[in-house]
């Protein structure tokens, strides 16, 4: 990963100083959240990398193993786990494809229903998991560079919004 120094100032807020001036008053508060958020995304999905690349996976993947190690029987439909990541079906197959081929799941028909294909995490996706996990744990998820008061209440702040987008 290519790290260059930090920034003297922050470009968004610069963003946001010349939307004000161009006089899209009413958007600009918006204009730097949404760009704030998207920016936020990119630094947590590279620090996600650095942990999840030398395990060779994605953060796509990584998902798909922990909802399917939630799972009691710990498979599940293809369609349920792109509803369940709210993702296309596409990324789905592709997601399973690439943890087929590396031995971490595997798919077979459903017993009951034929139409069904249901997608299985194996001991070595399990062993994988579990590396992935306690690394992003230790280097991500328990520092993600605010406070804990501020990750909850950011937390719920997102929440709303993803609710008054749809989302759930």
């Amino acid at each position: 990963m290519v790290v260059s120094k930090p920034l003297s100032f922050d470009p968004i807020e610069e963003a946001r100083r010349q939307w004000n001036a161009h006089g899209w008053i009413d958007s600009a508060d918006g204009m730097a959240l949404v760009t704030s958020v998207i920016r936020a995304q990119q630094i947590y999905l590279a620090r996600i990398d650095v942990e999840l690349r030398p395990l060779h996976l994605t953060f796509a993947r990584f998902e798909v193993l922990t909802l399917l190690s939630f799972a009691r029987s710990g498979s599940l439909p293809m369609s349920r786990i792109g509803v369940r990541l709210q993702v296309h079906p596409t990324s789905v197959t592709s997601s399973v494809d690439r943890l087929e081929d590396q031995g971490f799941v595997r798919r077979h028909a459903h017993a009951t229903d034929r139409r069904t294909t249901l997608v299985e995490i194996l001991p070595a996706g399990r062993q994988v998991l579990k590396s992935a996990t306690v690394a992003l744990n230790d280097r991500v998820f328990s520092k993600p560079s605010v406070s804990t008061k501020d990750a909850r209440n950011l937390f719920l702040m997102l929440k709303t919004l993803r609710a008054a987008e749809g989302d759930f």
